[in-house]
């Protein structure tokens, strides 16, 4: 019987998933547990795996085709199985919507180069549903930008050059050739272009060819950018930047780390330190643990805690939950494992959201002051900043001490300078003189 794979949902926020790459093609044989192919959400990414062995008897979707959750991707079998049941329908038609795309597989199981383009504008390397769109709208197919596997046009590319206005008109496709650029609307080629001379031969002193990589945005640069953008235009931001003496702080994170097996503790760090603090803080600070919406403020009764993590795929931050009713060991433990979840790029989505407070922590890297940029809607975040030798008076003497910067960046619109002010203060204090926090 033929199994129908579809697409996982990963978090109840989770609509649809990008196929990023198919690891089998039509045809192929695969064992339970083999990959069939990898995919993304927004910010994380994932393998699927095959529920059974069998052959690839169909496959309905593209690299790079957005896909709703639950909807099939592909179907496991035997030779000879019929798995139209499984086909799905195109949308507002009873047929069967993906047929040429199951052409489409085992026409690639050969695998060619793209060819350029004949002088008739005709194009080797195409799926049969963008060769059917093209001509439908007479795209002007020597402009395609392939994102197909292995260079292949597929349908979205035929859009985008329509979307753009890059068409061809019939009298003009037969003679058509790349260096005839179009006079007419939009930049469509016309049958008069064809006579126009050829244009001047490019000057030996030019930038020379290929001396830059376009590289496709992925899904959670282009939500990192969304983001931010919206965050910097849309709110009052402004950045208070404060220090404090970590004599104590490091000497506890030293006794701590020393004592951690005697004590069944984990490998409780600076940062960790600094998000107990934070969400100690918070709790005497409403305005700061809540999101502004506009409207009307929300105040959170427990801290939810966002935790900045740099990964390969950009920077994502994972939320730990009701951080405020954690132990020390606690919060070292659950920082740690969604930072490492982030990192791995398998962390559930539901993670990257409900954050009440972001802390981002670039002292690793020797940062010693910046402006961190608020996760909207938060009304907040606070920067960690590396730690610096400083030297201040005691008793008349100058005495050199390490000084750890904090920069705390808060929306002007849903608080004022003073209570940023203050939270910053307590922050530094609490950091100051951590083993009294402890005591409470």
């Amino acid at each position: 019987m033929a199994t129908v794979v579809i697409m996982p949902r990963q978090g109840q926020s989770v609509e649809s998933c990008v196929i990023t790459a198919f690891q089998k093609k039509v045809g192929d044989t695969v064992e339970k547990g083999e990959v069939l192919f990898s995919y993304e959400t927004d910010k994380s990414s994932f393998d699927e795996p095959a529920p059974v062995s069998g052959k690839i008897l169909a496959i309905f979707r593209e690299e790079g085709d957005d896909v709703p959750c639950l909807e099939n991707v592909l179907v496991i079998g035997n030779d000879g199985e019929d798995f139209s049941a499984f086909v799905p329908k195109a949308e507002g038609d009873s047929a069967p919507a993906q047929e040429t795309k199951v052409e489409e597989k085992v026409e690639a199981k050969v695998e060619e180069p793209v060819q350029a383009v004949a002088s008739s504008g005709d194009v080797t390397s195409i799926s049969p549903r963008a060769r059917l769109l093209a001509e439908k709208t007479n795209a002007d197919l020597l402009k395609a930008v392939p994102t197909g596997p292995n260079g292949r046009i597929i349908e979205r590319d035929v859009q985008k050059l329509v979307d753009m206005g890059l068409t061809v008109s019939s009298a003009a496709k037969a003679g058509y050739t790349e260096s005839v650029e179009g006079s007419g609307i939009n930049g469509k080629v016309v049958l008069s272009d064809l006579n126009k001379p050829a244009a001047p031969a490019v000057s030996a002193v030019s930038a020379p060819e290929n001396d830059y990589e376009d590289v496709k945005l992925p899904n959670v640069r282009k939500v990192i950018a969304k983001s931010m953008h919206a965050s910097l235009s849309t709110m009052a931001q402004l950045t208070l930047n404060a220090s404090f003496d970590a004599t104590k702080l490091q000497a506890m994170r030293a006794s701590l780390k020393a004592g951690a097996e005697t004590l069944g503790l984990n490998n409780i760090t600076l940062n960790d330190m600094v998000l107990y603090a934070v969400s100690r803080v918070l709790k005497n600070h409403k305005d700061l643990n809540a999101h502004y919406l506009d409207d009307k403020m929300r105040y959170f009764s427990s801290v939810h805690l966002g935790v900045a993590v740099d990964t390969e795929r950009g920077l994502l931050v994972p939320t730990v939950f009701n951080a405020d009713k954690l132990s020390l060991n606690e919060m070292s433990i659950a920082a740690k494992a969604v930072i490492k979840d982030a990192q791995s790029g398998k962390i559930n989505p539901d993670l990257l959201k409900g954050a009440s407070f972001t802390v981002t922590n670039l002292g690793s890297l020797g940062v010693e002051s910046f402006t961190p940029v608020i996760n909207p809607p938060q009304t907040a975040i606070l920067g960690v900043c590396t730690i610096t030798r400083r030297v201040k008076q005691v008793n008349g003497v100058d005495v050199f001490y390490p000084a750890m910067g904090l920069s705390l960046t808060f929306d002007h619109r849903a608080l004022d300078g003073a209570p940023a002010a203050r939270f910053l203060k307590d922050v530094c204090f609490a950091l100051e003189n951590f083993d009294l926090l402890l005591a409470k």
